[in-house]
């Protein structure tokens, strides 16, 4: 059969920080464009999960946290990846795998992704049958492709590259066109939403709600284009349940993604939407805690929130409050032993490599160690502090002023950027206050971390 060149194909690999797309995140991504006759493009990056990187992730992949640091996160590489892959057949091996991370990720960024899929393992089985195993590597072998960097995006891609080059070479009876017939998956709109409806919904930044029967908010989501975002929701296999309650789409636009993130909590917290399964369950808070030991040292550690003690500040889960406190130990030099992260015997394991200056095994005094860890706590305490933070406003000429006080999200509001007032209370007055919600607190936290410093005014102290 003659080889198809009327489509364009995105070969793709990723390396992840475990299994699943729903709890991990992409590390590494390569993408290879075949035009149907051979490799026209490619296109490789390393990605910051923002989180701990496993050390077996490492072991298999040779990436290791500190290669990511200086990384791109995924929204920063978002836009440019789904240009270079619209409009192409998305393939790999094993593709779902790999597919259902790039669309969460997408997700993620409010971006719709659902292309034709290729899985060259299930046209090797077809194409090439009587292979004992149909894994990249032993496939490889057995068709004479050489894997330069196995268990690396670029290397695993460029070789799957190569394995479809083959396949569409032997493809003499229409498999792969046959494999990709019904595949595209066009939007279909829930049966009460007119097309003029979704026509006139906003290609913007906001939050939006959607509705059933009566009126009453079902379902609450943010996105950077709500059009887009909805489409999503109903394109291939949507919930058949949201699909036929949904009655009516509203939203409200915030220009800010950060602003839309904050409105969403705060919605579905108000409304404990039936289709915001996440948010509804209950879960455990865990909180960063001080005491002073007998030898007058300040220690650290993590614990479960809601007790007798308070915490300097609170997480989400025990990973988050645990990727924060090392962090804030290398940073600032804090002994691993003291803030409960090692437990030896004598000196921690990072005095001799000089990531401790010795507090653990009496070489530096409790006076000097105490003042860098009340230097961290002063840097993340949120007690006594009133931030505004100032983003993007829903149009050209505004910005989205938005207040924390004691570390919780008190007021927001939108103000012209030529006003300038003489005290900060001026601008205050002119913000919408809402109910603190305690999961504002984290994306506070995370919103400093980014070290976005021009946008952030602190009040009082």
């Amino acid at each position: 059969m003659k080889i198809d060149r009327f489509n364009m194909y995105a070969i793709v690999d990723i390396e992840t920080t475990g299994g699943f797309s729903a709890d991990n995140r992409i590390i590494e991504i390569a993408v290879v464009i075949h035009d149907g006759s051979g490799i026209v493009d490619e296109y490789q990056t390393l990605v910051n999960p923002n989180r701990m990187l496993p050390g077996f992730i490492t072991g298999l992949t040779g990436i290791s946290s500190e290669m990511l640091e200086g990384a791109p996160a995924f929204s920063e590489i978002a836009e440019e990846l789904f240009a270079l892959l619209e409009g192409k057949v998305f393939v790999a091996h094993n593709v779902n795998f790999d597919y259902n991370f790039v669309k969460a990720a997408f997700a993620l960024e409010g971006m719709a992704y659902h292309p034709a899929l290729l899985c060259t393992v299930r046209l090797s089985r077809r194409i090439f049958p009587g292979y004992r195993s149909y894994s990249l590597g032993t496939l490889c072998d057995q068709r004479g492709i050489q894997i330069r960097g196995r268990h690396r995006a670029m290397g695993d891609a460029y070789a799957t590259a190569l394995l479809f080059g083959q396949l569409l070479a032997a493809d003499t009876v229409g498999v792969i066109p046959t494999s990709l017939k019904g595949k595209k998956k066009e939007t279909t709109l829930p049966p009460h939403i007119s097309p003029e409806k979704y026509a006139r919904l906003p290609e913007e930044t906001g939050v939006y709600f959607f509705h059933d029967q009566q009126g009453r908010i079902i379902y609450v989501g943010k996105a950077l284009n709500i059009k887009s975002r909805f489409k999503g929701h109903f394109s291939g296999k949507a919930k058949i349940d949201l699909k036929t309650e949904i009655h009516d789409v509203s939203y409200e636009l915030t220009g800010s993604e950060f602003l839309a993130l904050l409105v969403e909590t705060m919605e579905i917290k108000k409304h404990w939407p039936k289709y915001n399964r996440a948010m509804k369950v209950k879960s455990t808070r865990w909180g960063l805690f001080t005491y002073l030991d007998q030898g007058g040292f300040i220690r650290l550690g993590i614990g479960k929130s809601g007790g007798m003690q308070e915490s300097v500040c609170s997480f989400n889960t025990h990973a988050e409050a645990w990727h924060f406190l090392l962090a804030e130990v290398k940073n600032h030099k804090l002994c691993p032993k003291l803030c409960g992260i090692q437990k030896a015997v004598a000196a921690c394991y990072d005095r001799q490599q000089g990531g401790c200056r010795g507090a653990c095994e009496g070489a530096e005094s409790p006076e000097l160690y105490n003042e860098r860890v009340n230097a961290m706590l002063e840097a993340i305490r949120f007690d006594e502090k009133v931030i505004l933070i100032k983003e993007k406003g829903r149009a050209e000429e505004e910005e989205a002023a938005i207040l924390f006080e004691k570390g919780l999200l008190s007021a927001f509001g939108y103000i012209d950027k030529c006003f300038a007032p003489s005290r900060p209370e001026e601008l205050i007055e002119l913000l919408k206050p809402v109910k603190p919600v305690p999961e504002t607190s984290y994306f506070l936290r995370a919103y400093l971390e980014r070290g976005q410093n021009k946008n952030i005014y602190y009040l009082s102290s």
